[in-house]
């Protein structure tokens, strides 16, 4: 299992969170998201490292951005 942290801004409601979720889940290898409304904080974890360039294509799909991506630990 792999889990990759970043920061996504704009959500401003929990249809917001909703979206986000949903166009996240849909990457083949996700296996859990979870979206900090408050902070914009978003966690995906799945089966093995995705790459960021698939996590941002679904975050600006919902029509986000990602801001700023965790280091990794």
């Amino acid at each position: 299992m792999a889990t990759q942290s970043f920061t996504v801004s704009g959500m401003s409601c929990s249809h917001c969170v909703n979206a986000v979720t949903e166009e996240l889940s849909a990457v083949p290898g996700v296996t859990d998201v979870q979206v900090s409304l408050d902070s914009g904080a978003v966690t995906v974890t799945s089966e093995r490292e995705l790459p960021q360039s698939a996590l941002a294509e679904a975050v600006e799909e919902a029509g986000y951005s990602i801001t700023r991506w965790a280091e990794a630990s």
